[in-house]
């Protein structure tokens, strides 16, 4: 039986999803790579460094400590502890143990507080540019995205005005990131207090606050969660974890901070699910937040390094509008200035095209902006070494030259 015939039989909801563009852009690097070809894969958002070593430590002590059965369902009281202090020190956010959830990554955490919350129909604010996941953690919900583009003008940024008219009485969550994937953008503590203004006015609306950027912030002004305005806390359900901060990605911990009935219907939807996440990570967990931050802050000091080479060599590349990020690994240029050109062979329309052709040709993995919500531009992870970081701008720029 053919494949289209066998995905028939699939579920419609599995049907609707697309693949994620990163996961499947990394795939392609992946194959291209075991042909024998010399990729650069800047797909993926990942952190090139190691987890710090008294994480690691935490671990291995774990493991000789005896923690090899099931953990709680949300998670292990010292690392909801560990969690709600380091949200009372960061963040401003004053939650108990018994309002924090972990879970298996943010991403999860992420699809559990909609699910907990979105009814079939109700309408779901993101704020684009966006990371892919989130218009398709909506449709398993089986929610109705309401996209608003922030304007490359302003740093890609939604404002508090654009927000306000994109409100209806379907609204009932509005989701983003601050510092944002895939644009680096970072809202400034005046944006989030307008956010916040807005949302207090629409007493049925909640916020989706994913914060798992924070500690990678280039501002002079630093983080600031929306969670922490008093006015609207038991409606801001912020989401963090240790992927990119700590260089815990494969670790897999991630949770929410939230009122406490919020935070025992994602425990309940957990429980029946996945149930607790796994008890080593949790353990190297408390000591990532309980420990100290260098570690995070020469990361995050690096990521700036790279961000001035590779904004830099992007900038000199003729028809790119490339934005300065404030936040993350991530550059974003706008590449439109290329669709309809064409090397003799190959005509670009769109950056599906451009991403693949690139792929082919120059042998630089990037992500399309589609999957973001903004066909015009690409993502280039900056987590990688300056050495090719630097040939992957090089050999981007001498591959465009033969567009015309």
């Amino acid at each position: 039986m053919a494949v289209a015939e066998l995905e028939v039989r699939l579920a419609d909801r599995i049907n609707a999803l697309e693949e994620s563009s990163t996961l499947g852009m990394t795939k392609k690097a992946r194959e291209l790579a075991a042909q024998g070809h010399k990729v650069i894969s800047l797909s993926v958002g990942e952190p090139d460094f190691k987890t710090p070593q008294h994480i690691c430590e935490a671990a291995k002590k774990a493991i000789d400590d005896g923690f090899h059965g099931y953990s709680p369902v949300a998670g292990y009281p010292d690392l909801r502890k560990a969690i709600a202090d380091k949200l009372k020190r960061d963040n401003n956010i004053d939650w108990k143990p018994e309002n924090i959830v972990v879970s298996t990554g943010a991403k999860h955490s992420l699809a559990n507080v909609l699910q907990v919350l979105v009814n079939p129909g109700d309408e779901v604010v993101i704020f684009a540019p966006y990371w892919v996941s989130y218009s398709e953690m909506v449709k398993l919900a089986e929610g109705t995205s309401v996209v608003i583009d922030g304007a490359f003008e302003n740093n890609f940024k939604v404002t508090a005005e654009q927000f306000e008219a994109a409100i209806t009485p379907k609204t009932k969550v509005v989701m983003f990131a601050s510092p944002n994937n895939p644009t680096g953008s970072v809202y400034s503590e005046a944006e989030l207090r307008a956010i916040g203004e807005v949302v207090a006015r629409h007493e049925n609306v909640f916020v989706v606050a994913d914060e798992i950027y924070e500690y990678i912030n280039f501002t002079a002004e630093g983080h600031f969660s929306i969670g922490s305005i008093p006015e609207i806390k038991d409606r801001v359900i912020t989401v963090n974890g240790v992927a990119k901060g700590h260089a815990m990605t494969g670790w897999r911990i991630g949770f929410i901070g939230a009122v406490k009935w919020i935070a025992d219907g994602v425990e309940k939807l957990q429980g029946q699910v996945t149930s607790g996440t796994n008890s080593i990570a949790q353990k190297a967990a408390v000591a990532a937040f309980n420990g100290p931050l260098d570690d995070a802050k020469k990361m995050k000091e690096a990521y700036q390094r790279r961000r001035e080479l590779v904004v830099g060599k992007l900038k000199e590349i003729p028809g790119f509008k490339v934005n300065v990020p404030d936040g993350a690994f991530y550059a974003f240029p706008d590449i439109s200035a290329y669709f309809g050109k064409s090397d003799g062979t190959t005509t670009i329309n769109n950056s599906d095209d451009f991403c693949n052709w690139l792929l082919d040709q120059a042998h630089v993995a990037t992500v399309a902006g589609s999957g973001f919500g903004a066909p015009n531009c690409m993502r280039i992870s900056t987590a990688a070494a300056d050495e090719q970081l630097a040939e992957a701008c090089d050999r981007i720029k001498a591959a465009v030259a033969r567009l015309n």
